[in-house]
């Protein structure tokens, strides 16, 4: 039985303790419903025996172990309070030895702060929430930190994204220790539609687009639903009710590039989820509205710095079954 501790603090984030901890919960379901013994011994660990979190809601836990004592996994959790956890020596120090006796230790979304606090990312490549990646880089330089993937290994280290990624983390543990046939189990008990690989990035060009004023969400919508239709410029403007002059106008300030660079964002986003569910390349380009096979690869390239093949064959062959 491997024993996984997740470290709790005051105001940490709910969801990179229970989406970890759900997981494993449910690969032992799997085994002891089959008559096997759980693979699985969980405990969710504190210097307090109840922690607020960042939700409100109260968990109850374990007493943090005395070093010396073996583990197969650490898990540190993000949330707002790992600045304040940042600040607790005593805190710190536990990290430090219990990191020890763990074969991996492991990050969840603004987790990774306190394990570079630590001294343990030194060096390492490792990655946090996106929305928290310049403060990581100025705080911890020796860090080579990435702001892109949804999880990183690097040795026995392991660091992911935000929030939700410590989900897609936990996945790939139980996939190394218990095979791809029991992580996609779980994935689809917990109706996670697509076990993403480290790589895959946690931005969303979609939603980058929305970041400004929110004049053209609506049209936004419009052009993920029309992807093979009329996209010209004098198009986007009769729907936005705009000249074409005063829409690229408005639509760069809002935006930050032009409606060709933002559509062209769009196609690639939509060709990414369709190739990572094994549709062929030239399919997706004629569904995305490249026109060309071509055209979608040098907007690949462009975006991306990969081909469409070589992008399919790396992710959806992730989530085939053996």
């Amino acid at each position: 039985m491997r024993r996984i501790e997740l470290l709790a603090y005051p105001e940490v984030q709910l969801l990179d303790v229970s989406g970890p901890l759900q997981v494993f919960a449910s690969a032992n379901d799997f085994r002891t419903q089959a008559g096997e013994p759980a693979p699985y011994e969980v405990a969710v660990v504190a210097a307090s025996p109840r922690i607020r979190t960042s939700a409100g809601l109260v968990l109850e836990a374990a007493a943090l172990p005395a070093h010396g004592l073996e583990i197969d996994t650490l898990i540190v959790p993000g949330g707002w309070g790992v600045n304040a956890a940042c600040e607790d020596p005593q805190l710190v120090q536990w990290v430090i030895g219990r990191s020890r006796d763990a074969t991996r230790t492991a990050s969840v979304c603004s987790g990774a702060m306190l394990l570079a606090e630590a001294g343990l990312l030194d060096g390492r490549r490792a990655v946090t929430h996106w929305g928290r990646c310049a403060e990581f880089a100025r705080r911890f330089p020796a860090v080579r930190l990435e702001p892109d993937p949804i999880f990183i290994r690097d040795g026995n280290v392991w660091t992911s994204a935000g929030v939700t990624a410590g989900i897609d983390l936990a996945l790939s543990l139980v996939e190394a220790d218990l095979g791809r046939h029991m992580a996609l189990a779980v994935a689809r008990e917990l109706v996670v539609f697509l076990k993403r690989p480290g790589g895959q990035s946690q931005f969303s060009q979609t939603l980058k687009l929305q970041e400004g004023d929110g004049r053209f969400d609506r049209l936004h919508g419009w052009i993920l639903e029309n992807l093979v239709g009329d996209l010209s410029l004098a198009q986007l403007a009769d729907h936005a009710n705009m000249s074409p002059r005063s829409f690229s106008r408005h639509y760069r300030d809002a935006t930050g590039r032009t409606p060709a660079r933002a559509i062209e964002e769009i196609r690639i986003e939509a060709a990414r989820r369709m190739l990572e569910r094994g549709l062929a390349v030239n399919q997706t380009a004629r569904r995305c509205g490249f026109g060309s096979e071509e055209t979608m690869r040098r907007g690949f390239l462009r975006v991306l710095g990969t081909n469409p093949r070589d992008y399919r064959e790396r992710f959806w062959r992730t989530n085939l079954l053996d």
